[in-house]
């Protein structure tokens, strides 16, 4: 079985009006549920082949983040066509993956990513909630059959977690706001 994982970048800062979108950073909680998440991506152990990623600074940040709570680096490469891609650019994507990597996580943006969820999985009730929000930092875990990425397909895949920052240890976050993160 192959694997893919959807992570929405963190929440950004949006205090300096004069940035490009590219170029905002996250905000406070958008660091604290980044690494929230990385640490919930290791307690589920989810590891990858290969990180695809935006380059936009909201995701670099949020790698940096995920990678702290994950517990170790995540050697991300960082392809442009990621930022700002539609559901089918998303595809052409992972099908340019080789057929050797078996879990792939690709760190982006919505409507994107929420779409190729919704896309990518038999309709069940997962992926319901899914079709209802994608909010920042959440992360969407699909299975998909052992065949090649050239081959992936409308409804292939099985949701297996989808899981937001605000169903991660609601104490952990309070008692970490206050940290400089």
């Amino acid at each position: 079985m192959k694997t893919l994982a959807l992570l929405r970048h963190g929440k950004s800062n949006w205090d300096d009006t004069s940035l490009r979108d590219f170029d905002r950073p996250l905000n406070k909680r958008g660091r604290m549920a980044s690494e929230l998440m990385g640490a919930e991506m290791k307690r589920r152990g989810l590891v990858f082949d290969v990180v695809l990623a935006s380059p936009a600074e909201r995701v670099r940040e949020t790698l940096v983040h995920v990678a702290s709570g994950y517990g170790q680096a995540l050697r991300p490469r960082f392809v442009p066509e990621i930022y700002e891609a539609s559901c089918a650019i998303l595809c052409t994507i992972l099908r340019s993956v080789g057929n050797d990597v078996g879990h792939v996580l690709m760190v982006g943006h919505n409507p994107g990513l929420q779409q190729l969820a919704c896309l990518l999985v038999k309709d069940d009730a997962l992926v319901r909630s899914v079709e209802m929000a994608f909010p920042t930092a959440a992360l969407a875990h699909l299975e998909l059959p052992d065949v090649g990425w050239d081959k992936l397909a409308v409804g292939v895949g099985h949701l297996a977690a989808f899981v937001a920052p605000r169903t991660l240890s609601p104490v952990a976050v309070e008692s970490r706001a206050g940290e400089n993160h």
